[in-house]
């Protein structure tokens, strides 16, 4: 699950993090509220107006610009809401901004020149041990940092067992060429930040920049978090914190559902009980020459109506050509599933497009005579292969 850039700034400061201070505004009006509430606490006079979206590189489009003036936070606030924000990390229709971040200006002159630099805490699943990756290339795509300069990043395991020791943050300061002040800042820094992400069951934090500030202060000018859903159940006030807005909305409904969904970009459908015969089949559908439009995991339940809910969430794609319904009969009957099948087809009325149905296991051969007895264009196979085959049949029509 993502956080709002607002919201990870709010989690880090509970544990400590000095941050980028800023309020949240829904609207213009709201904005410059936010923007007077923050000159009166912080002594601003410049805003940083952030739109707030699950994804990165909003500078890029638009999304993150200067207010000299209230004026300029009212009018730039007002462009950003409402605007659909395109970003190397979101799709060509971009994601729509409901709401921006109006922030204190944290670049102000001093006696040092402000510094930026990268910060990340995640899981080395190699090693099994937390890592931050750090490097003193702040600001700029850690991706091109390490094409182009692998030498600037640098990396501190963590065993999670004892947590970080006083000198892995020292360390990281050294490195980041840190001395006096800002050197015993970060440490602090680096300390509380890997405490916020232990203490949370994070699975990602990302801080870009980690700045160093003309008076030699350091804090999180942004905050990108994902957390770990297998742990919300721990975390409840996290969980509340969900916006549903920036999901898809159609892997929303399938997991409110019970059904474990992806959308992908291929014109194949899979529904499948299982995520690793389903990670098999979308294998198998690149091999007969098709690209899985979808990961659909119904699980071991497989009755009429989550069949037919999970064809309901197939079919919303334009772009799917054919269906390939693989279901391994272990717990659940084979032919309880072939019901299940033509039960939720007949609900639906007439399906254009065209369905293959596996079903090996239990009972598999009375589902085969069912789907071949049912009088409706379902195709049935018995075999990984004979599947494949007739997928790329359908598809070469």
């Amino acid at each position: 699950m993502n956080l709002h850039e607002y919201q990870g700034k709010e989690m880090l400061s509970s544990f400590g993090v000095r941050i980028q201070r800023g309020i949240v505004a829904q609207n213009a009006e709201e904005a410059v509220a936010a923007a007077k509430k923050l000159t009166e606490d912080t002594g601003t006079g410049w805003h940083v107006i952030k739109a707030q979206v699950h994804a990165g590189g909003r500078g890029k489009g638009g999304g993150v610009k200067l207010a000299k003036n209230l004026d300029e936070v009212k009018q730039i606030a007002g462009e950003i809401i409402g605007m659909d924000l395109v970003t190397p990390q979101t799709s060509a229709e971009g994601k729509r901004v409901h709401q921006v971040l109006v922030a204190e200006d944290v670049y102000y002159p001093g006696d040092n020149e402000p510094e930026e630099y990268y910060m990340s805490v995640l899981l080395n699943r190699a090693t099994g041990r937390n890592m931050i990756m750090y490097s003193t290339e702040g600001g700029m795509d850690i991706e091109t940092v390490a094409e182009e300069t692998p030498h600037l990043i640098f990396t501190e395991e963590i065993d999670p067992s004892v947590g970080i020791m006083p000198f892995q943050a020292r360390k990281i300061a050294f490195n980041l060429g840190l001395s006096g002040l800002a050197f015993k800042e970060m440490t602090k820094f680096v300390t509380a930040l890997y405490t916020a992400y232990d203490k949370s069951d994070s699975s990602l934090f990302e801080i870009n920049p980690v700045l160093k500030t003309s008076d030699d202060k350091i804090m999180a000018v942004d905050a990108k978090v994902t957390m770990d859903e297998n742990a919300l159940y721990r975390h409840k006030d996290y969980a509340a914190l969900r916006d549903l807005r920036e999901e898809n909305a159609i892997e929303v409904e399938a997991k409110e559902a019970g059904l474990n969904y992806v959308d992908l970009d291929g014109n194949v459908g899979c529904m499948v009980n299982g995520a690793g015969l389903a990670m098999a089949t979308m294998d198998l559908i690149k091999q007969a020459g098709g690209e899985p439009a979808n990961f659909l995991d119904v699980g071991g339940t497989a009755d009429a109506a989550r069949v037919e809910m999970a064809f309901e969430l197939i079919l919303r794609d334009p772009n799917v050509k054919a269906i390939l319904i693989n279901i391994f009969g272990g717990i659940v009957r084979c032919d309880r599933v072939a019901q299940g099948v033509i039960d939720a087809y007949k609900n639906m009325g007439n399906i254009e497009v065209p369905i293959i149905v596996r079903l090996q296991g239990t009972n598999a051969d009375i589902a085969k005579e069912l789907i071949d007895n049912s009088g409706l264009a379902v195709m049935s196979a018995t075999e990984f292969q004979e599947a494949a085959d007739k997928v790329h049949e359908v598809l070469s029509k």
